[in-house]
């Protein structure tokens, strides 16, 4: 696919696409109390308890709470990344609970540019869930709408939600060590990415051949998504001819840029595990030489 191509896809993607994932503090307000569900997803990876302590304080009314560790992840592993899937049916019961039915009207919302509620999004999505949108400028448009909040937990409800798994969404290692046809897109921050600095994972670096696309690039310093002409533009040097595969350091702000992929109508996977299951393997090998050298 060339690049007239793409521009002629890109024109072809509806501005409504927008308001197809997004919704505004305004629009959201009008909603309450009716057939929509909220969930608070602000969380910190500097202090885990932040998010939930944050939530406590005060919150949508109605929201309920998705912990990134506990709901969102499964419990860490030998390999698998730092942020493994959850149990879907762990995922499931938990949004039955907040009274989800098949059909309800998701609301997801986290002070960090989309970060973590992304995340959930992307993760409804992947279960099958159709109706799911995103509170544009997260928690502190709420706040400068002059939304009101809640202090309340509210209370568990019986919804019917079933997930229908799209299998097909994300990739492994395997996958990526066996084939070529493929787009692979960093997420990650631009010295990262180069291996100038890691202040997580125990390697520096990148997956070979992946091209850098920062996520926090999708929004601007106050959290609202950027402009879909921004977005396309964004993608138009994008090699669309191979399937597109997005990771990050642990699978969680990838869903960021799938976001904005798909705001632009263009397909991507996810590989869960991202850098921080690659290098595992990685940091395993440089392990066993150094044993090796001093046995």
């Amino acid at each position: 696919m060339n690049n007239a191509t793409i521009g002629t896809i890109f024109n072809e993607v509806p501005v409504a696409m927008i308001n197809s994932v997004f919704i505004s503090a305004s629009e959201l307000h009008s909603q309450l109390g009716k057939d929509t569900v909220v969930f608070d997803c602000r969380f910190s990876l500097l202090d885990k308890a932040q998010g939930f302590l944050e939530y406590r304080q005060g919150h949508l009314p109605g929201a309920y709470y998705l912990d990134l560790e506990k709901d969102l992840s499964s419990p860490l592993q030998t390999h698998g990344g730092r942020h493994p899937l959850p149990n879907i049916n762990q995922l499931e019961n938990t949004l039955r609970r907040a009274g989800v039915y098949q059909h309800t009207k998701v609301v997801l919302y986290d002070d960090s540019r989309f970060a973590y509620a992304a995340r959930a999004w992307w993760l409804l999505r992947y279960m099958g869930h159709q109706q799911v949108y995103l509170l544009d400028g997260g928690f502190k448009a709420w706040v400068a709408f002059k939304g009101a909040l809640d202090k309340r937990e509210p209370a568990l409800k019986s919804g019917n939600f079933k997930a229908n798994i799209q299998h097909d969404w994300v990739v492994n290692r395997d996958a990526l060590l066996q084939t070529q046809a493929i787009t692979l897109i960093d997420s990650r921050e631009a010295r990262r990415f180069q291996g100038l600095e890691e202040p997580i994972d125990p390697v520096a670096g990148h997956i070979p051949n992946a091209v850098n696309y920062p996520w926090q690039e999708v929004s601007d310093t106050q959290g609202f998504v950027r402009p879909l002409e921004e977005q396309k533009a964004r993608w138009s040097n994008l090699d669309t001819t191979k399937e597109i595969v997005v990771y990050c350091g642990s699978g969680v702000t990838a869903c960021v840029n799938i976001l904005a992929l798909h705001l632009c109508g263009i397909d991507s996977k996810l590989y869960p595990g991202s850098w921080s299951d690659w290098c595992s393997y990685l940091a395993e090998t440089e392990a066993r030489q150094k044993a090796r050298l001093k046995n």
